[in-house]
């Protein structure tokens, strides 16, 4: 599996932003898909999770009811849609496929990597 992410930029405080990534290889929809960010001298960390279907999602304590994970089998994508956006927000924003849910090691495969910066 590739993964492409994309949609990363530096918004203001308060800010709305969507991260896409785009996945090729096998199939899309029997792996589990995550966000996870890195901050400068911070290890990675997870921000949310979503199964194979879709219809059981998992947040980070730190974006519950400001992000929401979402896919789109069909298109082999999956978004964050971010809201109400921080300056702790600023990350690196990595998103994975795999099998586990919370741990950087449940997953097999990596996107680059997009940059978010939220100035205050």
């Amino acid at each position: 599996v590739q993964l492409q992410a994309s949609g990363g930029g530096l918004v203001q405080a308060g800010d709305s932003l969507r991260l896409s990534c785009a996945a090729s290889g096998r199939t899309f929809s029997g792996y589990h898909m995550a966000w996870f960010r890195q901050a400068p001298g911070k290890e990675r960390e997870f921000v949310a999770a979503i199964g194979g279907s879709g219809s059981r999602t998992y947040y980070a304590d730190s974006v519950k009811g400001r992000f929401t994970i979402s896919r789109d089998n069909a298109k082999n994508t999956v978004y964050l849609q971010m809201i109400s956006l921080k300056p702790e927000d600023t990350a690196v924003y990595y998103c994975a496929a795999g099998a586990g849910l919370y741990s950087v090691n449940g997953y097999d495969y990596w996107g680059q990597g997009t940059v978010v910066t939220v100035s205050s």
